[in-house]
């Protein structure tokens, strides 16, 4: 049974770092809040790192994450230029909720909707919240899934080390 659970843990850790170092896709269709189609080139931060987060409104710790990133983002902003794009797998039957939720919470994040969790497929997101760093090259450099309180610090201690 060890033996098992070892192999399966790999398993799971390998699939999780194989989109380490891989490109982010570009041609995926998402939606903006407003309704408009986009592709997922849209991602992207002129040369700068991207914050990738993929979170659903009835996930209370991406919420939570979210809510915490909020409350320095503005500071890791003018340090690092680093922007964060919030990317909903809400459902077509929670997706009406998305746009209130966000303008409710005041996040000042770009947001989008992945109703048919297309993106998240080609990303190997499997559980929320799903965190991403980007690259200024649009390359995947570190992933993180979960939240728990104060986990935002690694995120930027990561983004920073980029900018090294």
């Amino acid at each position: 049974m060890k033996k098992l659970f070892l192999f399966l843990c790999g398993l799971v850790m390998a699939g999780s770092l194989m989109a380490q170092g891989a490109k982010m896709p570009e041609n995926i269709t998402i939606k903006s809040l407003d309704g408009q189609s986009v592709q997922t080139s849209v991602v992207n931060n002129n040369g700068k790192p991207v914050i990738v987060s993929f979170w659903a409104t009835w996930c209370k710790p991406c919420n939570r994450e979210l809510d915490a990133i909020k409350e320095v983002y503005e500071e890791w902003q003018e340090e690092t230029g680093v922007k964060l794009v919030a990317i909903s797998i809400d459902d077509a039957r929670s997706a009406a909720r998305v746009k209130p939720w966000v303008d409710g919470k005041d996040w000042p994040y770009e947001v989008y909707l992945d109703q048919n969790k297309d993106f998240a497929r080609a990303m190997n997101v499997v559980n929320v919240p799903h965190t991403f760093i980007i690259n200024g090259d649009g390359e995947i450099v570190w992933q993180h899934t979960s939240y728990q309180d104060g986990g935002e610090e690694e995120m930027i201690e990561k983004v920073r080390e980029l900018l090294k």
